[in-house]
């Protein structure tokens, strides 16, 4: 079996910037982890896809995460992605929701218009007082891909093209981008317009069902044949979870001990599973009672003068 790739390329001479990924481990391996009637899978796995493409051009270190939360059957699709490509997804909905074979986007999470999607760029090693950065808009599309073409131009004023697919077995896409020219301007009207108009054109002969069945390297022949391709250094993603039981004891520890305890007395002990891998932790009452060690031990050694008056 293949590793998953994600392959940059350059149009020569050219504004014009590419990318295309191919999950097939990483999207069976999100699968493996909780069960999705159709409709969801198809748009988690086009968001796993859109999430690595974007990833692979930030100059950071830490995570994206992609959110769409939804009004209708589906309340939440979330995708995370990190500097090294290392991916992991879920999707929230209701146990008795109606999801009907086929429906698209706007059926299953933006029924009265009131969908949101959010990306956020969160720095693994925050400084001070630094915050992650959060952008939300309303859900402007019919598909995940039109969703993020409007985010990137409205917010990044960027124009970006994306081609997105998804089964039970693989996910695949192409995203095409025009970069800025003078002054930082990437919108329509530069000397880039025309190579831009020409390589959205020979990729919107992209169909799902060809994106389905075709590796990346023959998309790539088949689309652009005819063009001067740089390439770049093939990367390979790969499904990671980021969970821990010191990450879920930090998570009760923000509860609070008040709190806390009084779960343990109506339960009498506390269980958590990953949303994302489906890891399970168990919290009994010494698990708890240790998490806050370290603040009794605090409270323990504070003279009198040092208590808040």
């Amino acid at each position: 079996m293949m590793a998953d790739t994600l392959q940059k390329f350059m149009f020569d001479e050219s504004v014009v910037r590419g990318e295309m990924v191919e999950l097939a481990d990483t999207w069976r391996q999100v699968q493996s982890r909780r069960q999705y009637p159709q409709p969801v899978r198809a748009l988690l796995g086009e968001m796993l896809a859109a999430a690595a493409l974007l990833s692979a051009n930030l100059k950071f270190d830490g995570a994206v995460i992609m959110q769409v939360h939804g009004d209708g059957p589906v309340n939440l699709l979330v995708v995370e992605c990190n500097a090294g490509l290392q991916l992991r997804a879920t999707a929230k909905f209701a146990p008795d929701a109606e999801i009907p074979d086929g429906a698209g986007l706007r059926a299953l999470v933006n029924q009265h218009g009131n969908g949101r999607f959010a990306i956020t760029l969160d720095p693994r090693n925050k400084l001070p007082g630094q915050q992650a950065y959060q952008g939300i808009v309303p859900l402007d599309g019919d598909s995940v891909a039109e969703v993020i073409e409007n985010y990137m131009l409205r917010s990044e004023q960027l124009d970006t093209k994306l081609w997105l697919a998804a089964d039970d077995h693989v996910s695949r896409g192409v995203l095409l981008q025009k970069l800025p020219g003078e002054g930082g301007s990437g919108i329509a009207g530069d000397a880039g317009q025309e190579d831009w108009i020409r390589a959205v054109t020979l990729a919107s002969t992209l169909g799902p069902a060809e994106m389905l069945q075709a590796d990346i390297k023959t998309l790539m022949h088949r689309l652009f044949w005819e063009e001067r391709i740089r390439l770049f250094d093939p990367r390979h993603p790969s499904f990671h979870c980021s969970c821990s039981r010191e990450r879920v004891g930090n998570m009760l520890k923000m509860l609070g001990r008040p709190e806390i305890d009084s779960a343990l007395e109506e339960l009498g002990s506390l269980s958590i599973d990953c949303d994302f891998c489906g890891q399970h932790y168990q919290f009994d009452a010494v698990d708890c009672a240790q998490l806050f060690a370290t603040e009794l031990m605090v409270d323990a050694v504070r003279k009198p003068g040092d208590l808040p008056q």
